[in-house]
């Protein structure tokens, strides 16, 4: 395993991280399997985790405050994330600051999320979605400066909406963004236009999330791929993208160079950005 800055935090982050979205209760998953898993990644050398509330309402974060309690020896780094009061997934201008990100919704899940990791001090606690119109809160700027003043969190971050990167380049020039959290792979390089390089100028850190295209670049999907009911995947490869994204993997498969998986090349891109820290695996 290689590390590497996570941006200012200073933490020296593997650069494959473990998330843990899929050990929330999806199906096919059990807990017993989910803490193996984390404990074979700990072995191999991985020692940063991303979890959030809304996986399974604190299940996540629950069995990453297990896998570290029997692993207190070691350097594991927790980042976790706060769900938006409104319940809405992505965020939009229109929401009110107030009704999404209160401090007392704030407060309330970084406490019940602390309880979860079993731990007073949270390396990384991130807001699951975000728009850019909230920079300018007062109550966005009060909350997080007192997270870190209680020590409640080492350090603050966004995880920004898909497929816009650039919603999130006024709250970093704010100073109190740490990290951001960002969808960034093969079949998405939009970051690197406008966000990438202001984290390498502000020295924030940059989580790269969904590095196999929700899995499709793990190269084992076919045009009959079908997900179960529920799952929402079945959403994201429908009818209309699924064949899009078979046919983009298949020219990929054809250019990959001797002895390299696709899912390899599909890491390696994505590492090979110097402004990258890590990118979440899982």
């Amino acid at each position: 395993m290689k590390y590497r800055k996570l941006g200012r935090t200073g933490f020296d982050v593997s650069d494959i991280a473990l998330g843990l979205w899929g050990m929330s209760g999806w199906t096919g998953s059990e807990d017993r399997e989910s803490l193996a898993s984390m404990q074979l990644a700990i072995d191999l050398g991985c020692n940063f985790f991303d979890t959030a509330w809304a996986y399974g309402e604190g299940k996540s974060d629950g069995l990453l405050g297990e896998i570290m309690a029997s692993n207190a020896g070691k350097r594991l780094y927790a980042a976790s994330k706060v769900p938006p009061a409104n319940d809405r997934w992505p965020a939009l201008p229109e929401y009110m600051y107030s009704d999404v990100f209160s401090a007392k919704h704030v407060f309330e899940y970084a406490d019940r999320i602390r309880k979860q990791l079993r731990v007073d001090t949270i390396d990384l606690l991130q807001f699951h979605v975000w728009d850019d119109s909230w920079t300018t809160e007062p109550e966005f700027r009060s909350t997080v400066e007192k997270l870190k003043h209680d020590e409640w969190i080492r350090y603050f971050g966004l995880s920004l909406n898909r497929w816009e990167p650039e919603n999130g380049i006024k709250a970093l020039r704010t100073g109190l963004v740490d990290v951001v959290q960002v969808i960034y792979n093969i079949f998405d390089q939009a970051p690197e236009d406008e966000l990438f390089p202001l984290c390498q100028e502000l020295n924030v850190g940059v989580i790269a999330r969904v590095p196999l295209d929700e899995g499709s670049l793990g190269g084992k999907m076919t045009l009959e791929t079908r997900f179960p009911k529920g799952d929402w995947r079945a959403g994201y490869f429908g009818p209309e993208n699924l064949p899009k994204t078979i046919h983009r993997v298949e020219k990929l498969k054809e250019i990959l160079p001797a002895g390299m998986t696709l899912p390899e090349i599909a890491l390696r891109f994505i590492l090979s950005h110097p402004a990258v820290s890590t990118t979440i695996a899982g």
